[in-house]
């Protein structure tokens, strides 16, 4: 025999090897003597599932010809407790001639004293390998759902609650029927049966031992962990419930092992698909149905005949337009309370779920376009991560032009050289501060991310070059106008946009004091006004002929050049960025609707 799986139902499923979820498996009937006589008028196979008190094992029926299922206690002399519950289950089983639920064809006991049933023998995959699929559409998974709730609503019809559903214990043949499989733990309503489990009144003081439970973590409800021997139809359709949530957001509702209890007993988890996994456009009457199916008071539950319709509502594409247009009505309320309140990540998404149940709303295209249009007084992390990059970015732009700048003030050293220099160390002094500033804006570019203490260190070499520049020709030959670019280089960088005055006092006093110290004769005088003229002498330059006014001429240009570079570059920024909100508004006015809804009245709740 093949090992088996003791996770598996205990019912049996034709698998191959090769190609578990579509083919037959082939039945190996070379079995010895021993084996074929423990059960007359059968030919055993293979088993293939394992779990609890039984085993099942694939068979060729000699009478009728045909392969079947047989289900049987693992002993060989069970207890008579042993074989009340297994003739309970076949019994329960039988009595629900139900198209999704296994007929069972005999029932007996063979030679070694060991209870069995017989029951047709299936091909096809499981629900819970389907969900994992990425080939399996969610409109088969629905259906097949749909087919399961008809299922579980003739078994509740005839009194009998299953207690172990779950998407493993759902198949889904190769023909497209579906099937309700391991009636193991059923229970007949008003029934009493002695249950061996956790029974307790206060389900906060429940033992959580996973051997004490009937049924499976993770899809029992709440009062089912509480008292599974008293569980009703309730208990069925909030495991219903947790296996259309998984269905929906492709992922369980509850973690899985011990903390899955802790998790249904305190309600810890988000029990909507749509909020839990908006990735996946989870329909909004489905996400309803799903929050009522969990529901923690078993009263507020709808039946599984309810569940049923409103799948197949859903899926033959009557979506209850009056509605879905009052719950986009609410979403609107929700998101402009939210839009008013700062809270822009919630109002796009309530807005975009009202435009989404009503594409017609136009308060919803309105607020859309108004949650777009209008940045968030705090953002939310996501998006300050997204502005921040964009800083960088404009940043970096900055950065090179400030480099081109700086290297252009160096090139007219050798200028300097050809017009004469008479102070060498403040000549050499102006070149080397201008390397200096170049190789920090290009820091800056490298790492636009900058605290405030490294652009005021920034911002004071750019004021110590200033004053450098005043003794090289005077304070009235080109500082102006280089304090001017500076400014507009350095207010570009966010730690000065937020504080300007910081930037322009730091300027402002880098031109202030070649003044005050030539007045205290810290330095030598560099200008005079005499006979109603303006006088200004080069501190560390000869001024004669040609290459005085080369510099003068080049230098001047320079300033107008690079000064002009920035200012166009300003302008561009400005002016790209209100012409991409116009084309987004523009988008917008011909993606949403301009017609007005109209209201409709609240519909009757969903209830059973």
């Amino acid at each position: 025999m093949k090992p088996s799986d003791p996770n598996a139902p205990d019912t049996l499923v034709g698998k191959a090897d090769d190609e578990p979820t579509r083919t037959r498996a082939p039945i190996d009937f070379e079995r010895d003597e021993e084996g074929t006589s423990a059960l007359r008028g059968y030919i055993f196979g293979e088993v293939i599932g394992s779990g609890g008190l039984g085993e099942v094992v694939i068979a060729h029926d000699l009478r009728v010809g045909r392969d079947v299922a047989i289900k049987r206690l693992h002993t060989g002399h069970p207890s008579a407790e042993e074989s009340a519950r297994f003739l309970r289950e076949a019994r329960i089983q039988a009595r629900l001639d139900h198209p999704a639920i296994l007929p069972v064809y005999d029932l007996g006991t063979d030679d070694q004293g060991r209870p069995f049933f017989t029951m047709k023998r299936l091909s096809g995959v499981t629900l819970g390998e389907l969900v994992v699929s990425p080939v399996a559409s969610r409109q088969r998974l629905l259906r097949a759902f749909a087919d399961v709730c008809l299922a579980i609503e003739f078994a509740h019809s005839r009194g009998v609650v299953h207690r172990d559903l779950k998407p493993s214990n759902i198949m889904l043949g190769d023909f497209g029927d579906v099937y309700v499989l391991d009636w193991g733990l059923a229970r007949v309503v008003g029934e009493a049966v002695s249950e061996v489990r956790v029974q307790t009144d206060d389900i906060d003081s429940l033992d959580l031992r996973e051997s004490d439970l009937l049924g499976t973590p993770g899809y029992m409800s709440p009062e089912q962990l509480q008292k599974a021997a008293e569980a009703g139809r309730p208990a069925d359709i909030y495991a219903l419930g947790a296996i259309l949530f998984e269905v929906l957001a492709g992922e369980p509702l509850h973690p899985r092992g011990a903390t899955a209890l802790q998790s249904t007993i305190g309600g810890l988890v988000i029990s909507s698909p749509a909020k839990r996994r908006p990735d996946r456009a989870v329909p909004p009457e489905l996400d309803a149905i799903v929050g009522v199916m969990v529901a923690m008071d078993p009263a507020a539950r709808p039946s599984a005949r309810k569940v049923a319709e409103r799948v197949e509502a859903y899926l033959d594409g009557d979506r209850d337009f009056a509605r879905r247009r009052t719950m986009a009505v609410d979403l609107v309320w929700s998101a402009r309370a939210a839009f008013n309140e700062g809270r822009s990540a919630e109002a796009m998404s309530a807005s975009g779920r009202a435009l989404a149940l009503d594409p017609e709303s136009s308060e919803a295209a309105e607020l859309v376009t108004r949650v777009i249009l209008t940045p968030p007084a705090e953002p939310p992390p996501d998006l300050r991560a997204a502005l921040d990059e964009h800083e960088h970015q404009g940043i970096r732009r900055h950065a090179r032009g400030a480099i081109i700048a700086y290297l252009a003030l160096a090139s007219f050293f050798p200028i300097a050289i050809w017009d004469g220099v008479r102070r060498w160390d403040v000549v050499l002094g102006v070149l080397g501060m201008s390397f200096v500033m170049a190789f920090a804006a290009w820091r800056i570019h490298r790492q636009p991310e900058r605290t405030l203490h490294a652009m005021l260190l920034y911002a004071l070499g750019n004021a110590l070059l200033l004053i450098a520049m005043s003794r090289l020709a005077g304070p009235f030959i080109f500082v102006p106008a280089l304090a001017c670019i500076v400014i507009m280089s350095a207010m570009a960088y966010p730690a000065f946009v937020v504080r300007p005055w910081l930037l322009v006092t730091i300027v402002g006093v880098s031109f202030i004091c070649p003044f005050v110290f030539e007045r205290v004769g810290v330095f030598a005088q560099t200008w005079e006004i005499t006979n109603n003229q303006l006088v200004s002498h080069a501190g560390a330059l000869e001024l004669h002929g040609l290459p005085t006014l080369t510099l003068l001429i080049g230098g001047s240009l320079a300033m107008i050049g690079v000064a002009g570079m920035f200012a166009a570059r300003f302008y561009r920024i400005g002016r790209d960025a209100q012409r991409q909100l116009v084309i987004n508004a523009w988008h917008l006015g011909h993606l949403l609707p301009t017609a007005r809804a109209p209201r409709t009245s609240q519909p009757p709740p969903f209830t059973s």
